[in-house]
């Protein structure tokens, strides 16, 4: 929480460092003139195209508020985080009847015996849902319910109205993020952060997402009638 609001305030410096981004830019434009390698200009053009993402073309007043923008989210981006591993570590799922262990591996059990002698739980078994614990019991535990209720929890973690509750988080993430690809001449967020990858644009993932969509529905409803 100290070193965040530091890192977020070093970056943003050096991408509205206008000095630095002058020097880039004079290369950038010169680029035809400069017989450079396939390299060099693609290290030029990532150069030139990331402190322009980062708000260097931008006026005084939109580069401060760019700043704000970024720490915000650096410090929103941190809180999420924190939720997710304070809920994590605060859930127990503990099971008294041997019965309710069926189809678990001997090591999960035993550890979930283990940590059970931990808190106190005498003779009972606690599951949690950190990955070595509820990835192997949502694959092998017999008990339906059980299952259910350790997926459906472990979903769910940071939607439960509680401390931990993120919903208020991601409508601060969403809406700031947006207001950042706005000001730097995108539509929404999908289309800043698709820019740079091979994708391009909202459209093309959709359009891909929707050829997968139609090949892999008709296997999909084969297998759940095999099933």
């Amino acid at each position: 929480r100290e070193v965040t609001p530091m890192l977020s305030e070093h970056s943003t410096n050096i991408s509205l460092n206008l000095e630095l981004f002058a020097r880039i830019e004079s290369v950038y434009n010169q680029m035809d003139n400069l017989d450079l390698s396939p390299e060099q200009a693609m290290l030029l053009d990532k150069t030139y195209k990331s402190f322009v993402r980062g708000g260097a073309a931008l006026d005084s007043d939109k580069q401060d508020r760019l700043r704000e923008i970024n720490s915000q989210l650096s410090m929103l981006t941190l809180q999420f985080g924190d939720n997710i591993r304070d809920e994590t570590n605060s859930f127990e799922l503990v099971i008294e009847d041997e019965e309710d262990l069926a189809g678990l591996p001997s090591d999960l059990i035993s550890g979930a015996s283990e940590l059970a002698e931990e808190k106190g739980y005498e003779g009972k078994w606690v599951f949690t849902h950190h990955n070595p614990s509820v990835m192997p019991f949502l694959s092998y535990a017999e008990n339906r319910e059980l299952r259910e209720y350790m997926k459906t929890t472990y979903i769910n973690r940071c939607n439960n109205d509680n401390q931990y509750d993120n919903k208020e988080i991601i409508t601060q993430m969403v809406n700031l993020r947006l207001e950042r690809a706005n000001m730097l001449g995108y539509d929404t967020h999908a289309d800043f952060v698709l820019e740079q990858n091979m994708a391009k644009d909202p459209a093309t993932v959709y359009d891909f997402l929707g050829e997968l969509w139609d090949a892999a529905l008709p296997i999909s409803k084969q297998e759940a009638a095999e099933f």
